[in-house]
């Protein structure tokens, strides 16, 4: 029996690197998983084979996050198949770059609707069958930039230090009904790059991270495996760094 053996996952923006590898792990350990992309099906439905090869139940689902009426339907959609979603993987988002002095309100409400909006829609949509089956485990991402004050990425800081807020009082107020809640924060990891202009001046690398090298999504995935199955049951509410060292907190 696997960790999570009978239980159901929802992992968002999983097509590729860190969601496609959570949602691997997850499934290895047992886990029924819906795999979400924002657009590309045979990309999300790549990686719900992958699961399936692994022996459990997998269904992908397009949705843009940012959109509540397209997260409603994917949640439908989710609940019809298995009946309850007991472990959502908050993992959706957009990272660009721009000047503060340059950011406009459309600049603004875009990263909003993907990295909070998006999550606070999906946990909304299952908190309520959570409380009902007294069983639930939420992540959320952040990034470390949030944390040091990475200059051009106000508003993705802002969103992503909301989720940390978004986090803590949700652990809070859901602990009495065995729902925890914790925020997983990588580093410096080796993906696939699919939007080069968030990172002017140079891609991410290995410089400055003690251990010499970038973070592997699969270890980005163990984490998150280790916070939602029951070797991690007494952390609820809590941020956990993942970064080789580039920051100690």
């Amino acid at each position: 029996m696997g960790k999570l053996e009978g239980k159901v996952a929802l992992v968002t923006g999983s097509g590729r690197n860190i969601g496609r590898a959570t949602v691997l792990k997850l499934a290895a350990e047992g886990a029924n998983v819906v795999v979400n992309s924002r657009s590309n099906q045979d990309e999300a439905e790549a990686v719900a084979g992958e699961a399936r090869a692994l022996g459990v139940k997998a269904l992908s689902v397009i949705a843009d996050v940012a959109k509540k009426d397209q997260v409603d339907a994917m949640l439908a959609k989710a609940f019809s198949e298995f009946g309850r979603v007991d472990i959502l993987v908050n993992n959706a988002a957009i990272r660009p770059h721009k000047p503060f002095t340059e950011l406009t309100l459309q600049d603004w409400e875009e990263v909003r609707g993907v990295v909070l909006d998006g999550a606070f829609y999906c946990t909304r949509g299952v908190i309520e069958s959570m409380v009902k089956h007294h069983y639930g485990r939420i992540l959320f991402f952040t990034g470390e930039g949030a944390f040091s004050g990475a200059a051009k990425r106000g508003h993705v800081s802002a969103a992503k230090m909301g989720l940390v807020g978004l986090a803590r009082s949700l652990a809070s107020e859901f602990a009495p009904y065995n729902i925890r809640v914790n925020v997983v924060c990588p580093g410096s990891i080796d993906t696939s790059r699919a939007n080069p202009q968030w990172y002017p001046g140079r891609p991410p690398d290995a410089k400055g991270i003690p251990v010499g090298r970038q973070g592997h999504v699969d270890e980005i995935a163990g984490t998150c495996l280790f916070l939602v199955s029951d070797d991690s049951g007494f952390i609820t509410g809590q941020t956990i760094h993942a970064n080789g060292g580039v920051a100690m907190y």
